[in-house]
């Protein structure tokens, strides 16, 4: 269990996430516009006349986007709303044209209703998190402070474009319900199941650097035993799991701060700072009688049939967690190593595609990646191709790393000449790894004669360590080898070395 030790005692933290994931799709989710909004896109380039609330332009909802939605309940092990509706939100912000946002609260029934994550608990063990709800909205444009000394400016293109947002359950009928998020490490790895899942199903990129995908953080904090839970806070738009553990972390010790001196906390929406990792008030919080809620008069109850979800569910992939536990149980994988090779689908896939029909050599190949290839990212990059050259270094294919451990396995080469057959490849150097080792002259030496002969001189030119060896210093076992690997260029078997130096020596 996760505590943060006051002055009066321990503390612990109850915390709340609102993730919002942007829905991959070609159009926004009430208009024909590209929902592309990159920012290679010229500013207010990708509007519509819905997008800005022209008199008289009616929203059409984007039915693409409803079924992204679906397949996310689905992979959230979510109830899937038969019925549904939209409503208006109302408030003013230049960001928004419209002076409302159509969204779905709380009183309206959801595309995707109550459902689960399981993630790694802080003990080791694994835990549900509780979904209370998965809604449709639309995103806001984007304003634009650094442009201009005295202006700011706003772009529309992101505004209208579908996002989905995500909301944790609370249980506050069962205090003692551990199906909450209670540490900032949980917090990052829940976030990160959301991310990939959104990823492994094709819903949104997910991705924080570029905002699709950004979470609100509520926290509030309880003593250790307490059986009700307290005030929270909400911190806004938060964009990097570095920054959401930091804002954690500041926020619940200034709450813990604040009660042991006496204080209440506010239910107050917080800013932020990234440059010293502190939050502050950045206004009070809001409830649904502030943004006057009314259903949209433009658009029709949105009603959702069974095949419909049948139809999306025959067409969903594994999703990580499935991956995760295959790769333990088929390939005999680790939990960190099957967590590491499914934090990323593009991973997952290439993990597979090295591994077909080369299952015995699983763990080598993960070892390979995790050790090797993850230091290299640009490998991952799904706009290359799986072959050819970028920025001065090779892709690594998924045959290439299964060839290069196939050889290291069969002793065609050794560990020192793999990695500089794949330190060639990186480099740019054409060919396969067969053919790299042939071209370099990088085979091992494995005729067990020729070895011998080299263990023969390596003894004969060493009198004195082999008296030293024979009379119990068998540490000097790894000088001869390394002697012998010296005079054979690196190119010996070093088991079939130390085999016959053993025989040799004894």
């Amino acid at each position: 269990m996760f505590t943060i030790k006051g002055k009066t005692g321990d503390w612990e933290l109850v915390i709340g996430l609102e993730t919002h994931i942007e829905v991959l799709s070609n159009s926004k989710l009430f208009s024909g516009a590209s929902a592309d909004y990159n920012p290679s896109v010229a500013p207010n380039t990708q509007v519509s006349m819905v997008d800005v609330a022209m008199p008289g332009m009616l929203p059409v909802l984007n039915t693409y986007c409803v079924e992204q939605a679906i397949k996310m309940g689905l992979g959230l092990n979510a109830e899937i709303s038969r019925h549904s509706s939209f409503a208006r939100k109302q408030y003013f912000y230049p960001d928004l044209p419209q002076g409302y946002q159509i969204s779905q609260p709380a009183d309206v029934p959801p595309v995707v209703g109550r459902g689960w994550v399981e993630i790694m608990g802080d003990d080791g063990q694994p835990k549900k998190i509780l979904i209370e709800r998965a809604h449709l909205e639309q995103d806001a444009g984007k304003l634009k402070h650094d442009v201009h000394p005295t202006k700011s400016f706003a772009d529309y293109n992101r505004t209208g474009v579908a996002l989905l947002e995500i909301v944790t359950y609370l249980n506050t009928k069962d205090p003692d319900s551990n199906s909450y998020i209670s540490s900032p490490d949980a917090a990052e790895r829940y976030l990160r199941e959301i991310r990939e899942i959104a990823r492994a199903l094709g819903v949104s990129k997910a991705n924080m650097e570029e905002g699709s995908m950004r979470a609100d953080v509520n926290v509030s904090v309880r003593r250790v035993g307490e059986k009700t839970f307290r005030t929270r806070t909400e911190t806004k738009n938060m964009v990097s799991f570095k920054f959401i553990k930091s804002a954690i972390e500041y926020e619940a010790r200034r709450q813990i701060e604040i009660y042991e001196n006496g204080g209440t906390v506010s239910q107050d929406t917080m800013r932020y700072h990234q440059d010293d990792g502190t939050t502050s008030v950045m206004r009070s919080k809001e409830d649904a009688l502030d943004y006057r809620y009314f259903p949209d008069p433009d658009l029709l109850p949105l009603e959702i049939s069974d095949e419909q979800i049948e139809r999306i569910r025959r067409t969903m992939p594994e999703l990580p967690s499935a991956t995760r536990a295959r790769y333990t149980a088929d390939f005999g994988l680790s939990e960190y190593d099957a967590a590491r090779l499914t934090e990323n689908t593009d991973i997952s896939r290439w993990f597979d595609t090295a591994v077909a029909g080369n299952a015995k050599r699983a763990k080598s190949i993960a070892n390979w990646m995790i050790s090797e290839l993850f230091a290299h990212p640009e490998n991952w990059d799904v706009k290359n191709e799986k072959s050819g050259i970028i920025d001065g270094m090779r892709i690594i294919t998924p045959s290439d790393l299964s060839e290069l451990v196939e050889m290291l396995s069969d002793n065609t080469i050794n560990g020192k000449q793999a990695k500089e057959i794949f330190i060639k490849m990186l480099d740019g150097e054409s060919g396969t790894p067969r053919e790299i080792a042939d071209k370099f002259g990088m085979k091992q030496m494995t005729d067990t004669g020729a070895i011998a002969a080299i263990i023969d001189e390596v003894i004969a030119a060493n009198p004195s360590q082999v008296e030293q060896y024979k009379s119990g210093k068998v540490g000097l076992l790894g000088f001869f080898v390394g002697n012998v690997m010296k005079k054979t260029g690196g190119t010996a078997n070093p088991a079939v070395v130390n085999e016959i130096l053993r025989k040799k020596l004894a």
